[in-house]
């Protein structure tokens, strides 16, 4: 979330301002839509356009590095030019790339389109939050945000079910590439529904870029995930050891860049703060490890259980269940439990994950029901308390930073749990077993730091 500029628009009417927030929730779902159908379509693709195991990791994990690298700037850059004008490039040029994919003929030109794609979604995304603050009176931001976790949540799950469908259905012989080319009835409507509703807004001049800080950040993810995957993938020769050593070091000069620059992308007093930092770090590895996880589960459908991508995508359908239920729950609970919440979360996510060890290589779908469930009440648990609480020891000033700072992390955790947990499936002897105990151990490290949060979330107004 950015902060306001200094020409707000003025309040809209309740109804307006309701329509406001459905075509931002309408934005967000699409990009999340495009951000998980790869799940499930990731070995149909690879055996179109060859490419291989490499080419299922980059499919996920170039959206999301993209993404999770340029979220920031993004934000930034509607505080700059107007939010209404970002949000409107974003969204065509979301749209254009999503049409770009669909028409992808080889494994470079796909990476190349997704990485595209996620770049302009870097741009959309962060708007939203800004736009509907300048919207809606203070008081009513609560209500606005809390149908976000449920309804982002259950996306996140009918992506791949989407994905799964498009893809058996083949429409027209279009086969996966259906799942992106739906994005020119979806992407125009939002376009549409955008230039009709949002408030136009001017945006400061006076804000700077830090351009420094955002290259420095890029080139270490691109370091750090080319390396793992290209070891991964080819043998851990000089090349991929390059690439890691030079994201590493990248990493540490954006971390010194932070503390000089006029502009920081990620304020210095935050970096100061243990309990910021904790969440920073616990957000970072759970969503890599529940990225990973899904990936996996995905795939283990499919190429374990040879089930169709339909049948896949709805054996994670319980998961979406559970997000939704637990998300709900946790948004009422907050208040009472604080920090408490995220534990019980974690200990869901970590019992379900556990669970699904315990089967073995060959279970039956239905016995997978359950655990999924579990995991999926664990998600919904975790998605939105890790950051409210996180936020809760912040100061006044620093809100717009500190959001985007986290919504960056989710987006960079997406891209390096995926890649991560799936060098582990594929490179090792049990892959399946393997990985859900890599995964079961992110979570319990995310458990030990839960006592460094702040113990309650700032109390919405």
């Amino acid at each position: 979330m950015t902060t306001l500029p200094a020409s707000a628009p003025p309040r809209s009417t309740d109804r307006r301002r309701w329509a406001v927030l459905a075509v931002i929730l309408f934005a967000a779902i699409l990009d999340l839509l495009d951000a998980t159908i790869t799940n499930i379509a990731a070995p149909t693709i690879a055996a179109d356009l060859g490419g291989g195991d490499a080419l299922v990791q980059w499919l996920g994990a170039g959206y999301a590095l993209a993404m999770g690298v340029l979220l920031v700037v993004g934000g930034r850059l509607g505080d700059k030019y107007g939010r209404r004008r970002l949000f409107l490039t974003g969204i065509t040029g979301f749209t254009v790339a999503s049409i770009a994919c669909g028409l992808a003929f080889d494994p470079v030109s796909i990476v190349a389109f997704r990485l595209l794609q996620g770049a302009f979604g870097a741009l959309l995304i962060p708007q939203g939050f800004g736009i509907l603050g300048a919207v809606f009176p203070r008081e009513e931001l609560g209500r606005a945000f809390s149908v976000f976790a449920p309804a982002l949540g259950l996306s996140a799950i009918c992506g791949p079910v989407l994905a799964g469908v498009l893809i058996d259905a083949d429409l027209f012989g279009l086969g996966w590439r259906s799942m992106f080319l739906i994005n020119i009835v979806l992407g125009g409507l939002a376009i549409g529904l955008a230039v009709r509703l949002l408030p136009h807004d001017d945006g400061d001049r006076g804000v700077t870029v830090d351009g420094l800080g955002s290259g420095l950040l890029a080139g270490a993810m691109l370091g750090l995930l080319y390396g793992l995957i290209d070891g991964s993938g080819h043998g851990w020769t000089l090349r991929p050891a390059s690439c890691l050593a030079a994201g590493a070091v990248l990493f540490a000069l954006f971390c010194l860049r932070q503390r000089t620059a006029s502009s920081p992308l990620i304020e210095p007093s935050l970096l100061r703060n243990r309990g910021f930092v904790s969440g920073l770090v616990l957000g970072l590895v759970f969503y890599a490890a529940i990225s990973g996880l899904l990936f996996v589960l995905s795939l283990f459908l499919q190429d374990v259980l040879h089930r169709t991508p339909t049948q896949a995508s709805l054996g994670l359908a319980p998961i979406a269940a559970g997000i939704v239920v637990a998300s709900i729950a946790a948004h009422r609970l907050i208040a009472r439990l604080g920090r408490t919440l995220v534990l019980a979360g974690l200990v869901l996510t970590l019992t379900g994950t556990l669970w699904l060890l315990a089967l073995g290589s060959g279970p039956a779908v239905p016995a997978l029901v359950a655990p999924v469930f579990v995991t999926g009440l664990g998600m919904g648990t975790c998605f939105g308390t890790i950051y409210q609480i996180t936020l809760g020891g912040i100061d006044p000033k620093e809100p717009g930073s500190a959001s985007g700072s986290l919504s960056a992390i989710q987006q960079l955790a997406n891209s390096i749990g995926a890649a991560a947990v799936t060098t582990v499936y594929f490179h090792a002897a049990g892959g399946t077993a393997l990985s859900l105990s890599v995964v079961a151990a992110g979570v319990l490290v995310c458990c030990a730091l839960v006592r460094l949060l702040p113990r309650h979330a700032q109390p919405h107004h």
